[in-house]
């Protein structure tokens, strides 16, 4: 049985888990984002359209004010899919302009009667024209197509174990990446959305070590991971190419002591050059949130100061190298600052076409490179562990 079920009615009330404070979601395209926006002490969906001349918002609120940790998610057609709790259900609606108004059309809900059970949005799916949520109970994860289905809420697949992430591999919306948690050790694994389910290893360094996709891009496959691998006790960033026979590797320059990094936008369209995709992080210290850029073939983090009221940790980059960051502020309530990350000259061993020096030690067991030939995606593409 799925960890929730399918429930008709509509209800709204307390959140499960609130999100932080100002967050920002992009549709994969960038045309359209959504976030929820404050007003004193109320709170509502706001619709941002982002591929005009200038971004403009729209306020869409509803009759009351919602509550703060309330999902919004922009689809590919304007609307905005809004998930609300109360009682153990997570109700499922769209909301669109409707004059002076917002209109709202109810999908549905899905009840979690289990004690401990959670659910939650998943990234934006690659068409914009569906989305899918993950409900996790104690010893299961079920996905669930929440929006663009045939009727309400659909139970797609039920995964042993408890997942986190979600990360889409392809641009079809089929591949979708997980990190599941069995038996005190997390592990990536992909989920056939189109084969009901089928799930398939893909990331395991080490058989002791927890290991975690952050980041994947469709087009170059350049994938962001974290694991312990290399300094058990501590979480590296590192990177590596789907379907690449390369081993991983941890970048010293991504190791950053007291401050915190998360990855969350990658370059599209560098089909064939993984290595010059630029990776853009968030860095949170203790004087508040900026910008991190990194490219892997340059092996140096570029740390930039981040606009006034950027909706911190929300950004997309074009396919030629600019990253645009959403910012709020009073005088400016909805805008993008484009931001051109400079780029340093390779190191010399990388120009020479020769391998750079370890940077880390590799940790005691770690498996040797795989051979040089094809792997498929869902056959761990990511083995082995080298640190550079």
């Amino acid at each position: 049985m799925p960890a929730c079920v399918i429930e008709p009615a509509a209800a709204d009330g307390e959140p499960l888990e609130p999100p932080p404070h100002g967050d920002c979601v992009i549709t994969a395209n960038g045309a359209y984002a959504a976030r929820l926006a404050r007003d004193g002490d109320s709170w509502f969906p706001e619709r941002w359209t982002l591929d005009g001349p200038e971004p403009y918002a729209v306020p869409l609120p509803g009759n009351q004010p919602e509550e703060p940790g309330t999902e919004v998610h922009p689809m590919a057609d304007g609307r905005v899919l809004i998930r609300r709790f109360a009682d153990g259900r997570h109700a499922f609606s769209l909301l669109y302009p409707a004059g002076p108004g917002t209109g709202e059309l109810p999908l549905g809900a899905v009840e979690c009667p289990d004690e401990g059970a959670r659910l939650r949005l998943l990234p934006p799916a690659p068409c914009g024209e569906r989305a899918y949520a993950l409900a996790v109970d104690r010893f299961t994860t079920s996905v669930w197509l929440v929006a663009g289905g045939s009727f309400g809420p659909e139970h797609l697949a039920e995964i042993p174990g408890r997942c986190s992430g979600g990360v889409w591999l392809d641009r079809t919306g089929r591949m979708l990446a997980l990190d599941r948690e069995i038996a005190g050790r997390t592990k990536t694994v992909v989920v056939d959305l189109e084969r009901g389910g089928e799930v398939s290893p893909l990331l395991q360094i080490a058989a002791d070590s927890d290991d975690r996709l952050l980041l994947a891009d469709p087009d170059s496959g350049l994938s962001l991971i974290a694991s312990d691998a290399p300094s058990p006790g501590e979480t590296r960033l590192g990177w590596g190419v789907l379907g690449s026979t390369l081993p991983v590797r941890f970048p010293e320059c991504l190791r950053l002591p007291d401050l915190a990094l998360t990855p969350f936008a990658i370059q599209p369209g560098q089909m064939l050059a993984p290595e010059a995709c630029a990776v853009a992080l968030r860095i949170d210290g203790p004087f508040g949130a900026w910008v991190g850029v990194w490219r892997p073939a340059e092996r140096r983090l570029h740390q930039l100061e981040a606009p006034d009221g950027w909706l911190a940790g929300s950004g997309l980059w074009t396919p030629d190298g600019v990253l645009r960051l959403p910012y709020a502020t009073g005088a400016e309530p909805c805008g993008v600052a484009p931001l051109t990350a400079p780029v340093a000259p390779p190191p010399r061993d990388a120009a020479d076409g020769e391998p750079a020096p370890s940077e880390a030690a590799s940790p005691p067991g770690a498996s040797a490179p795989p051979a040089p030939c094809p792997i498929p995606l869902q056959q761990a593409p990511l083995g082995g562990l080298v640190t550079k």
